[in-house]
Order: C-alpha cells, then sequence, then structure tokens
C-alpha cells in the first residue's frame, strides 16, 4: 500500500513506520517547515504541508497514488491549556486534519485512520472531554463525519489509553518510576486509586496495521466512522500497577502515595465500552513488557 503518515517523527509515528517499512508497503510523512526527514527520502518520501494550499497537498496525494493516512500528528495537552496554547492546540488538532481530509477528497484517498484519546471520554459513554485537548479531538471527529457520511472517504478512529515502550522518552509513568528506583528519591503522587489501562507499544502498532489492512481490503466487518479502541488485557488502579513495578524489577519504589491530589477532572474509571480492531487482541503482557523495558533500555543499571 501506499500510505501517508502524519506525526510520523513522534514517539508511535516513528516506530509505526518502522513496521510498515517491514512489511513492503510504500511509505510517506509530513514535515511541519522546520523539520527534516529522519527516515530519509530514499525510504520515506515527505512533503512539508502548506496549509494555505490544499491543491498542493492533494496533487501530492494524487502524484504518489496514496491509499491511506495514518493521522498521528497531534498538539498534547495533558492539563489544563494556557490562553497561548489554543492557536496551536486548533491549528495542529482540527485545522491540520481537516486540510488532510479535504486534499484526500479531492485526491480520491480510499481510507483514514484518525488517533483518539480517552480523555474524550470524561463521564464513560458520553463524549464529554477532560480538557480542551481532547474537545478538539473530539471535535475533528465530529467535523469528519461530513466526509464520511457523504461517501468521500472511510474513516476510522483508533482510540488509545496509556502506552509505554522501550527506547521511550516521554515523560511517562515507567520512566519516572525507573528514575526514582535508581537513585533511591521519593516521588510525590496521588493516592493511586485510579484506574490505569496501559498498553505495549507492539500492540498499539498492530492494531493500526490490522485496521489499514481491512480497510484497504473493503473488509466489511469495518465500520466506517468507527472508534476502536486499544485495550489492555487487564487494567489496575495506579498503586497496584506499582506494586506489580516492583516485584517484576526488583526494586523498590519510594512513593509517597497522597502528597498530591488528584487533578481536576481526573479520570478514574477509563472508558470501558470501546470494540477493538476486528481480529486484533493485545499479546505483550504487562510483566513482558516491564522485562523488556529492563532489558532492552537497561532501565535499572546505576
Amino acid at each position: 500500500m501506499n500510505i501517508l503518515i502524519t506525526g510520523a517523527t513522534g514517539y508511535i509515528g516513528s516506530n509505526l513506520i518502522k513496521l510498515l517499512l517491514n512489511e513492503k508497503h510504500n511509505l510517506y510523512c509530513t514535515l511541519l517547515p522546520d523539520e527534516k526527514n529522519p527516515f530519509g527520502e530514499k525510504f520515506v518520501k515527505s512533503v512539508v504541508v502548506d496549509s494555505s494550499n490544499i491543491e498542493n497537498i492533494s496533487s501530492f496525494l494524487s502524484n504518489n497514488k496514496i491509499e491511506g493516512i495514518i493521522h498521528l500528528a497531534s498538539f498534547v495537552q495533558s492539563g489544563e491549556h494556557k490562553p497561548n496554547d489554543i492557536p496551536a492546540l486548533l491549528n495542529a488538532n482540527i485545522n491540520f486534519g481537516t486540510i488532510l481530509l479535504e486534499a484526500s477528497s479531492l485526491a480520491k484517498v480510499s481510507w483514514f485512520i484518525n488517533t483518539g484519546t480517552y480523555w474524550q471520554f470524561y463521564k464513560k459513554d458520553n463524549a464529554i472531554p477532560v480538557n480542551l485537548y481532547a474537545a478538539s479531538k473530539q471535535a475533528f471527529i465530529d467535523i469528519a463525519k461530513y466526509y464520511w457520511d457523504s461517501g468521500k472517504i472511510k474513516f476510522c478512529t483508533i482510540l488509545l489509553f496509556d502506552t509505554y515502550g522501550e527506547n521511550d522518552t516521554r515523560p511517562k509513568i515507567f520512566n519516572l518510576w525507573n528514575k526514582i528506583a535508581k537513585s533511591g528519591k521519593t516521588l510525590d503522587m496521588s493516592p493511586g486509586e485510579q484506574i490505569i489501562d496501559i498498553s505495549h507499544i507492539d500492540d498499539i502498532l498492530e492494531a493500526f496495521s490490522l485496521l489499514a489492512k481491512n480497510l484497504h481490503n473493503n473488509n466489511p466487518v469495518i465500520t466506517n466512522g468507527a472508534i476502536y479502541s486499544v485495550n489492555a488485557e487487564e487494567r489496575f488502579t495506579i498503586k497496584e500497577l506499582a506494586g506489580i513495578f516492583q516485584q517484576t524489577t526488583k526494586k523498590k519504589l519510594n512513593i509517597n502515595w497522597g502528597a498530591k491530589p488528584y487533578r481536576d477532572r481526573e479520570v478514574m474509571i477509563p472508558w470501558e465500552n470501546g470494540k477493538v480492531v476486528p481480529g486484533w487482541k493485545p499479546k505483550v503482557t504487562l510483566k513482558e513488557g516491564i522485562l523488556r523495558l529492563i532489558k532492552d533500555k537497561s532501565y535499572l543499571k546505576e
């Protein structure tokens, strides 16, 4: 397949590039004006997106016979936004995706995979966002309804919960715990009763790859406009997760539980009613994933 990937330089995107190259797909990626192609044009052809000229983007898609788009690019805001964040947030999470959808419809691109967040569902079944970041992600899906309902493109969303994996430099929970395990320092945290749904990068990549194949093959089990979630096999509270991390790594975590309050609009129970990509199921157990972190990143060596 000829696939365009946005957000290709991020953690999930760069790992997805590797997987899809191994699967022998022809890959293309979008870049910001100040970005360089880290993969090399020989392997992944790139295009700098100029939002003022949708026709140029459409021509790129047509000339390279792009069959599908995997949209990972996003302005991520984990907490409350600041007023100055709003232009960048709306541009990345709404404007950019809409421009891509319009260019895709002009170029007759067949399918589009969007990436969502469980923070779109603060109150379980209702799409009530946790923060403005999540609201922008939900707003883009609402805009995309026009494109898929009018038959301009096949559109699905893969909704992600918490993620982890080897070579992850993001300030995620296992990285924070690794630091205090090595240093012996104490980490102040909330009471830790919120439930976490956390998946290994390999399982996430497999969900994207499988959905792309299903869309490419017009598999009738795929519902246009559907949201498919990547769920862990088992969920734990943060406290329980810390216990599993300690047991698996055999290192003590000095955590001061309850030293910090829960965040405003903390998600205590993540969205539970998502359906998975047909044919997908998690393969990497939590214990296996943690052990792989230790082995591949020398997590706990002084």
